[in-house]
Parts: C-alpha cells; sequence; structure tokens
C-alpha cells in the first residue's frame, strides 16, 4: 500500500526560520521556512526544499533558529597525516588502515571534522 500525503510548513521567520531535519546518523540538514514550504511524503520518502529524506533514517524534526546543517568535508586519504584520532559513525574509534570509503569524524590539533573520504 503507497502512501501519499503533502503538507504545508510555515513558522514565525523571526522566531524560528528554519525546520531541520536530523537523521540517525547524526547528520542534521536545514530547510527555509521564510515562505510557505511544502512537504511531500511519498512511499518512505519525504521531500521539503528540494531535499529528501528516507523516513526511516530520520530521527527528528524540529524548527530551529539558525541553520543547523552538518558540514561535511571532502578530503583525500593523504590529507589524513594530522589526524590524531580517528572515529566512524558508531563511535568506534579505528586506525587509518581501517579506513575505508565513508564518513568519518577525525580529530586533529586543528580540530574536529566530520569527513567524507572517497
Amino acid at each position: 500500500m503507497a502512501m501519499m500525503g503533502i503538507l504545508t510548513v510555515q513558522a514565525d521567520d523571526t522566531t524560528y526560520p528554519y525546520l531541520t531535519f536530523e537523521t540517525t546518523d547524526g547528520t542534521k540538514s536545514s530547510v527555509s521556512v521564510s515562505s510557505d514550504q511544502t512537504i511531500t511524503i511519498s512511499g518512505n520518502t519525504l521531500t521539503i526544499g528540494g531535499q529528501s529524506f528516507t523516513l526511516a533514517n530520520l530521527s527528528k524534526m524540529y524548527f530551529s533558529t539558525s541553520d543547523q546543517t552538518t558540514g561535511i568535508s571532502e578530503i583525500m586519504k593523504a590529507d589524513l597525516e594530522e589526524a590524531t584520532e580517528i572515529y566512524d559513525l558508531r563511535g568506534c574509534k579505528i586506525s587509518k588502515d581501517q579506513m575505508s570509503r565513508g564518513i568519518y569524524v577525525i580529530k586533529t590539533n586543528k580540530g574536529t571534522f566530520k569527513v567524507n573520504v572517497k
């Protein structure tokens, strides 16, 4: 049975100008709601403002005061030489040798970053 629905979203754009979606891996993506936005749910997919989310991967959806989109940097493996600690998205500490393609949290002397290794 296919499910489809359409919602219109609007918040007081001076108080809560963003609708933020958080996925089960902790990634956040914010959509501006300064004008009417339409949320479409078709099957297992939620679409809003040109962004699509798999419903099973969403953990939260809330209005927010700022854009809370999670920044993910793209780096090459050669750039990981400064890493002091590396974690996978489950929070398990791994070594550089255990890395393959994917998203990791890298701690360096310059700060902590979420990176996409290709």
